[in-house]
């Protein structure tokens, strides 16, 4: 049996795909030949380079793959083809541009060349002489993996077509399977136990109603099995990237590129289990946590960097596991290796986990910030605070470790009266990294906003940008989607004006500020403050009971735990309140909710603006 796997757009350039390298480990690990693959991401950013004589190319593929999905960008482009209509979606797209402020001249261009890839990229397919293809699709990878499939199927009907993915998860792959006939099989959920299963059906050694997880169809109708259970870490394959890896080397894309592994560590979150977060639905239907033994993951680390020759890994777990920190990153750290490794976090990291975070060579993390406003982050079930979350951009940038975070709103409760001290402090953070920007929180399929009504999302209808990707009407959609319109709560977005206006001048002025503690002993403190906006100056602590206070403060601590802590010094409260005021006044301190905590950093990092 021959296999060919196929990624389509928009498949992070400069990664490899996770799904197929797994898959294509799987099936050889079950006796049969590899897979073969397609990397459809890499070759309609060729096919643009080609075609448009350098003026689209990996670049502007980028964009489409890193900004368009919360807007169907990168699945409208496609959607035509799909479709089998050149003008279907564009009126449509045109007004939900207009009235979002989008620019769509770029992918309006790619589209006209959409038709010409579908076709080249079947036919590539299909010269592999398949007698399986099977596509991964994850968010804006469906309407280009449709579009291929619906043309192998006009050239060659008797190829079985199989999808799986993210977008397949729960009901969405019973609806895609139903929603489009030109799609043999869907494998729902995870795929390591599935997928060989369903070769094994296709051999007819098993019963396609033995496959977890699989839609089918026979003469009787169309069949959705019982998604089969989450498969242990010890089941999780090393995934197989050498055709990546050769193909980007030799491809025109490689100049703009550089390549990097993409490792599992775990799988779900051990957070969600607990308290999942309000508004998130991305772990769908694998939320329980399962991580790899720790030298397992050091295995296989040191493996493919050795077998491929790079340092860059991107750790895809929506969350890391806590016991990492003792066992994981410590031998990391040993091999003395000058890795940069990406992991999500937990938003309340401690100083020690930040240092060993960075002497395994973790250069960016992405902790879910997601507010730094108390009250809306307990609507979200976070567990963290505003002032812990603040620390942890304190402690990061004196680390100069990489964060990445959006700041979100609009969940129900929350009101203007939440954000107004908070605000008003933003400009003293402006050397701290800032988010990427703020946006009003999605309805996402699987999130307990989504799943219960009564939490505050009780209206919902697909989101408005399907109606340029899908023509199909929305009770059909219904199930297919991971994302819906609903009544916005919240701030209105008069209200969050003055937030996003703060978070501008917070991204601009950033790369020139600073906030530095020049020296320190047990009688005073020098900080440097050269943030844009306050006035350039060397404040002072002086005198050992107000050093001490400020070395508590770097903890965070509520006033009478300060008064606590400092009671030998004989301070008085007003005293200490007086001195907690003042520093706030000159923005050294950042309070809410009566807890203080520091801004200046030991050391200032290097920053690119």
């Amino acid at each position: 049996m021959t296999i060919c796997l196929a990624a389509m757009p928009w498949q992070s350039l400069d990664c490899p795909s996770l799904p197929i390298g797994l898959l294509k480990a799987v099936t050889v690990a079950a006796g049969r030949p590899e897979p073969l693959s397609y990397h459809g991401g890499i070759r309609w950013a060729e096919y643009l380079l080609d075609a448009t004589d350098g003026e689209l190319g990996p670049p502007e593929y980028t964009e489409v793959a890193e900004e368009g999905l919360f807007h169907g960008l990168g699945d409208w482009v496609f959607a035509g083809v799909l479709r089998g209509d050149d003008s279907f979606g564009v009126a449509e797209l045109r007004r939900y541009a207009e009235k979002h402020g989008l620019d769509i001249d770029r992918v309006t261009r790619m589209r006209e060349y959409a038709a010409g890839f579908v076709d080249a990229a079947a036919r590539e397919i299909l010269a592999t002489e398949p007698s399986l293809v099977g596509f991964t699709t994850t968010f804006m990878q469906n309407a280009p993996s449709l579009a291929t499939a619906k043309r192998i199927k006009e050239l060659a009907p008797h190829v079985p077509i199989v999808l799986g993915g993210g977008n397949c998860d729960g009901m969405m792959g019973a609806a895609i399977h139903e929603n489009f006939p030109f799609i043999d099989y869907v494998v729902r959920g995870e795929g390591e136990i599935a997928f060989p299963a369903l070769l094994d059906a296709l051999d007819g050694r098993i019963e396609l109603a033995a496959v977890p997880g699989l839609c089918w169809r026979d003469q009787d109708g169309r069949h959705d099995n019982p998604q089969g259970k989450l498969i242990p870490p010890a089941l999780m394959p090393v995934p197989d990237y050498d055709d990546w890896f050769a193909l980007i080397a030799e491809s025109p894309v490689g100049e703009y590129v550089e390549p990097k592994l993409v490792l599992e560590s775990a799988r779900g979150c051990w957070w969600g289990e607990k308290h999942h977060c309000t508004f998130c639905g991305l772990n769908g239907t694998g939320m329980q946590f399962r991580a790899k033994a720790p030298e397992t993951v050091i295995e296989e680390l040191t493996s493919l960097v050795r077998r491929h020759q790079t340092l860059d890994a991107i750790m895809v777990d929506n969350i890391i596991d806590n016991r990492y920190y003792r066992d994981l990153l410590p031998s990391v750290a040993a091999l003395d290796w000058d890795l940069r490794i990406h992991y999500e976090v937990k938003s309340n990291l401690r100083p020690d986990e930040i240092t060993v975070l960075r002497q395994a060579g973790v250069t960016h993390v992405q902790p879910g910030i997601e507010s730094l406003v108390s009250p809306v982050l307990k609507l979200m079930d976070k567990g963290v605070t505003g002032v812990r979350n603040v620390r942890t951009l304190r402690d990061c940038e004196a680390a100069s470790l990489t964060v990445s975070w959006s700041w979100l709103y609009g969940f129900p409760t929350e009101s203007t009266a939440d954000y107004e001290a908070v605000l008003r402090q933003l400009p003293a953070l402006v050397h701290l990294q800032p988010p990427a920007g703020a946006a009003r929180i999605l309805l996402e399929r699987f999130s307990p906003y989504f799943e219960n009504p009564l939490l505050g999302f009780p209206n919902r209808r697909p989101a408005k940008m399907y109606d340029h990707v899908y023509a199909l009407a929305p009770e059909r959609l219904t199930d297919m989607v991971y994302l819906f319109d609903t009544d916005p709560a919240g701030l209105s977005e008069t209200d969050a004006e003055g937030l996003h206006k703060l978070i501008g001048i917070w991204i601009d002025a950033y790369p020139s500020s600073s906030l530095r503690i020049l020296s320190a002993d047990d009688e005073e403190i020098v900080i440097e403050d050269r943030r844009v906006g306050w006035p350039e100056q060397d404040h002072r602590i002086t005198g050992a009971a107000f050093v001490a206070a400020y070395r508590e403060l770097e903890n965070g601590r509520t006033a009478k735990a300060l008064a606590a802590r400092v009671a030998e010094y004989g301070l008085t409260a007003q005293e200490l309140q007086d001195w907690l005021d003042k520093l706030a006044g000159d923005g050294l301190l950042f309070t809410e909710q009566g807890h203080w905590i520091t801004l200046a950093t030991p050391t200032e990092p290097l920053k690119v603006s």
